[in-house]
């Protein structure tokens, strides 16, 4: 089973050196998670005030700087993983560290046909022109609910259109829906104990319906990408930069 962790804490509790013996310990369990092929991917973002939040209301953009919402704990990074179930992504997410000053969120990936190929191994490369972005897509998961599912289905539809698009053009690298927010189980990490509870890290009107990982020249493009996809115009997305960290 495919998993995706979100890893949130608040960003201004990391000192330099925090952040740095953070990210050394994650790649620490990358390696162990590589070695026995359940790592897809891994990477922390840019800080969220260098993100951009995309919505389309009767056909115009809607252009803010930051996240989608407000919250004490933000999004500091990601990691693709496959196990066999939810019980060993628990056991992963409690050891980041991440579950010790904020929250672990698991959120379980929707399969889905028709998307190309997955491009997650591509290396650094330090003259290359475009750069890596994420889109995380947030949902009013109740208007899906009163809209139906052929509305539901066309909209994933659209955006596997968008996905092979991309493709074709060299800037797709990995995308997916995920399960419901019912489905998601949060982590964290208290004086050594770990607390585990169903649901998101955190209660929004919008919840995070799925992601994309592109290529793009600068964050202009990549906002304009997510300028088309469906769920802009019912919810919002946001576009972060991923930091790429050398070996």
């Amino acid at each position: 089973m495919r998993y995706m962790l979100l890893a949130y804490s608040p960003e201004g509790s990391w000192t330099p050196d925090e952040w740095k013996k953070c990210v050394e310990e994650s790649l620490s369990i990358c390696e162990e998670l590589e070695a026995r092929g359940a790592l897809l991917a891994a990477s922390p973002l840019h800080p969220v005030l260098t993100g951009t939040t995309v919505r389309v209301r009767e056909g115009a953009p809607w252009i803010t700087s930051g996240p989608f919402a407000e919250t004490v704990e933000q999004l500091g990074g990601f990691f693709l993983i496959d196990v066999e179930h939810l019980d060993e992504a628990i056991a992963i997410a409690a050891r980041l560290p991440s579950a010790k000053k904020g929250a672990i969120e698991i959120r379980p990936l929707l399969r889905i046909d028709g998307l190309p190929e997955e491009k997650l191994r591509l290396p650094l490369d330090p003259n290359r022109t475009l750069q890596k972005y994420m889109f995380l897509c947030y949902d009013i998961e109740s208007v899906w609910e009163k809209a139906g599912p052929e509305a539901h289905h066309a909209a994933i539809q659209e955006a596997v259109r968008i996905t092979q698009q991309l493709d074709a053009q060299g800037q797709y690298l990995s995308a997916s829906p995920l399960h419901s927010s019912a489905a998601a189980t949060s982590v964290r990490l208290r004086d050594g104990k770990r607390w585990i509870t169903d649901g998101p890290f955190a209660e929004t009107n919008e919840v995070l319906g799925g992601y994309y990982l592109i290529l793009a020249a600068d964050q202009d493009e990549a906002v304009r990408i997510a300028t088309n996809h469906p769920g802009a115009r019912v919810g919002s997305v946001e576009v972060r930069q991923v930091f790429e960290v050398s070996p």
